[in-house]
């Protein structure tokens, strides 16, 4: 990777980490998981998405399981979020925005890699980066027993796509800078909260009218 985009790589990835711990750690908190339970909800959430991502662009071993500040930031979110959770009626909400903090920083965190990796092509950099942005979440969201809010909720995959498009197109035009990536992450953020508030979807299946 450029070393001008190391220290914006560790950022993304140590507040994407950070804050998908605190959102995995509300999810077990509400689910009524013990210590152990939220650790591990919390880890999983934080370290998923950056772990497949590695996985597919080859990057052995993943940074998730090897690099022990995004171990730290993992476990300590966790911590925090058993040890100071807020009341269970502003869990909810406060999970939602962590979970847009995530998805912003690991959308343009996972497209950056990938598009400062020999071999990728800027199509498989997009898709890497959704899938990073989206993969802690799926796993966290299943080991708590719900269905992942990728496929029931408001846009979620859609900003994410949108975010590490507009990294990759950058980079394919030469001008990647930091104030793109964190304009990415802002935008990806922007999004992902206001479908959220105006309760926007993606298209679902028509009803079938009845016999």
């Amino acid at each position: 990777m450029p070393t001008s985009f190391t220290s914006a790589q560790l950022a993304l990835d140590l507040v994407g980490v950070f804050v998908f711990a605190l959102s995995g750690g509300l999810v077990a908190v509400k689910k009524r998981f013990d210590l152990f339970g939220v650790l591990v909800l919390a880890c999983a959430a934080a370290l998923g998405g950056g772990i497949v991502r590695d996985l597919l662009i080859g990057d052995i071993p993943p940074v998730g399981i090897s690099d022990w500040r995004l171990l730290t930031a993992a476990a300590l979110g966790g911590l925090v979020t058993f040890l100071f959770h807020p009341g269970v009626e502003r869990i909810t909400r406060f999970v939602r925005v962590l979970d847009a903090a995530g998805l912003a920083a690991f959308a343009v965190a996972g497209s950056l890699k990938a598009v400062t990796t020999p071999g990728v092509s800027a199509v498989a950099a997009v898709l890497v980066g959704v899938i990073t942005a989206v993969g802690g979440g799926v796993v966290r969201d299943l080991l708590a027993g719900q269905v992942p809010e990728v496929l029931r909720r408001e846009l979620y995959a859609v900003p994410a796509m949108l975010g590490s498009l507009l990294v990759v197109v950058a980079a394919q035009l030469g001008s990647l800078q930091d104030w793109v990536l964190w304009t990415a992450a802002g935008l990806v953020f922007a999004l992902r909260l206001l479908a959220v508030h105006l309760d926007l979807n993606a298209p679902t299946p028509l009803r079938s009218s009845p016999t």
